[in-house]
């Protein structure tokens, strides 16, 4: 869908194809070896002190823990998410065993998610990841004790086509991707200043 990343620097093919559509395909399943390895690249990301502070809560389509995720999505988002083979929430442990603040479970648990993501490309798979849920919903549909905190939902699937999107989403699937510049967001020596031209 002509979609590849539009880089001045030339990148990893994985990370240049990685994009979050809306349209899945709601005939296609994940193989569970495709399952097993997405989460096995995300439990071998990088965290603080090795701590790993994160869970995933999995679910695939049809049955009642994708059911469940799906029920807690905001409305704009079961629109379509619904179709993905699998929805899969991010869970940060934010309390340590020890009863320990963990400061950096979600940039932990980010890590984690992105690796996953990087997989699923190269498996041939997509992820749309959503922050509009409701956790106290995921949290009481899976008991999730204290000192663990849902962060994000990530729709997991074989890409669909536009055409079975409401129009807006369609629009948002084939405008063209674009990202704020370098020179905005990499800086040296004083704030603002760009790190690279």
């Amino acid at each position: 869908m002509g979609h590849t990343a539009p880089t001045r620097t030339p990148l990893h093919p994985l990370l240049a194809a990685r994009w979050s559509p809306y349209a899945y395909d709601p005939t296609r399943d994940l193989q569970p070896h495709q399952l097993r390895a997405l989460l096995e690249a995300a439990v071998w990301a990088p965290s603080k002190a090795n701590s790993q502070p994160w869970r995933f809560l999995v679910g695939r389509r049809g049955d009642a823990t994708f059911k469940a995720i799906f029920d807690a999505l905001a409305p704009e988002n079961q629109v379509w998410a619904g179709n993905a083979a699998a929805l899969v929430v991010g869970v940060a442990q934010t309390v340590s065993e020890a009863g320990h603040p963990n400061s950096h479970a979600a940039y932990d648990l980010g890590q984690a998610m992105a690796q996953l993501t990087v997989q699923a490309t190269a498996e041939g798979l997509f992820v749309h990841q959503m922050a509009r849920f409701d956790p106290d919903r995921v949290r009481a549909a899976f008991n999730i004790p204290a000192g663990f905190d849902p962060y994000a939902v990530a729709a997991i699937g074989y890409l669909g086509h536009p055409a079975e999107l409401p129009d807006d989403l369609r629009k948002w699937e084939q405008a063209p991707r674009v990202r704020r510049p370098l020179r905005e967001t990499a800086f040296a020596g004083v704030w603002g200043h760009p790190a690279v031209d």
